[in-house]
């Protein structure tokens, strides 16, 4: 062998032993190469939690790694959404951001606000209801909201979760939409929709807004009825029940909505891949038969459509906040 084939024989086996040393790196580096933290920041067993750990499973299945939920409850919501924003900006902590970040900084409770995130892909937006008890004189919504302006103020009582929460903004912003005081019926703080629910069918209100999926249990055991929902078209789900602007002519542009994001400054390769997947699980059989299952209502936007929704609902929020007496500053 002369000179000249020697040297390329050495110089091909330096560039192979060099490729075999650079693939395990690049196959390391590939995102994700180890399980993922998505956190909650409501507690197990509810809505959120139920989306969340179904878009976790099937985020499992394609990317090949656990997807694991960690539920950090606490502060209306501030724990886990703090969490989600100071993880570190690699990919492997993610999270379900809600309605309530929209909220909590106008009420003074974080400094947080929909900035503080990548978003990556709206999943889900469950409008308000309108439920009152089976028996109710009121056949329709708009008798009701005839009984509510006859009404004095405060006599009418109403609940769903606590002061300043989704459902109460709910409220506030039909009440605005009728042309009355955000506090014309009175509202009674609660733990959530459920035990609302229950204190309507006792006969402790006289009606909750909250969503229909949450009031589902007592509409089907015959003790609540739903006669409107705030939103742009029916649900599928519950097609007897128009919307408030069939019934009313009005709009109320609030929602208990759950997308999925990251702290800031996620690195824009792994943001992509994780929002074409997100958008894979939107789409497929498994999301929908899992959503419609529970009547939950599908609501999809892309990370930048998302982001620009979020800006969307915080000024939306904070207007409906102010005007009822509930923002701070």
């Amino acid at each position: 062998m002369n000179s000249i084939d020697r040297r390329s024989v050495l110089k091909g086996a330096a560039a192979g032993a060099a490729g075999l040393i650079a693939a395990p790196a690049i196959a390391q580096a590939k995102f994700p190469s180890r399980p993922v933290t998505l956190v909650c920041p409501w507690g197990a067993g509810g809505g959120t939690d139920a989306v969340v750990r179904i878009i976790a499973s099937l985020l499992e299945k394609s990317l090949g790694q656990p997807f694991n939920v960690v539920n950090r409850t606490g502060g209306s919501g501030v724990v886990g959404h703090s969490a989600i924003a100071t993880a570190a900006p690699d990919g492997y902590t993610l999270g379900i951001i809600t309605s309530e970040i929209a909220m909590m900084h106008h009420q003074g409770l974080t400094q947080l606000t929909y900035a503080s995130y990548t978003p990556l892909a709206l999943m889900n937006d469950d409008p308000p209801g309108v439920q009152v008890k089976s028996d109710s004189p009121y056949k329709d919504v708009r008798q009701l909201a005839d009984a509510i302006k006859a009404a004095p103020p405060g006599k009418l009582k109403a609940s769903g979760t606590g002061q300043g929460g989704i459902w109460h903004l709910a409220l506030v912003g039909w009440m605005q939409a009728m042309g009355l005081k955000p506090d014309h019926v009175a509202w009674v703080p609660s733990n959530g929709a459920a035990p609302a629910m229950q204190d309507l069918a006792a006969g402790g209100l006289d009606l909750v807004t909250c969503s229909v999926p949450e009031a589902r249990a007592m509409i089907d055991a015959g003790k609540a009825k739903s006669l409107a929902i705030m939103a742009a078209q029916r649900n599928p789900q519950f097609k007897d029940v128009p919307t408030l602007r069939e019934a009313m002519g009005l709009e109320v542009p609030l929602g208990s909505w759950r997308g999925i994001g990251g702290p800031k400054n996620l690195p824009p390769d792994v943001a992509k891949l994780l929002s074409a997947e997100l958008k894979k699980i939107y789409d497929s059989p498994e999301y929908k038969d899992f959503m419609n299952s529970r009547g939950l209502t599908m609501k999809y936007a892309d990370a930048d459509a998302f982001g620009s929704f979020m800006a969307d609902s915080d000024k939306a929020m904070g207007a409906f906040m102010k005007a009822g007496g509930l923002a701070k500053g």
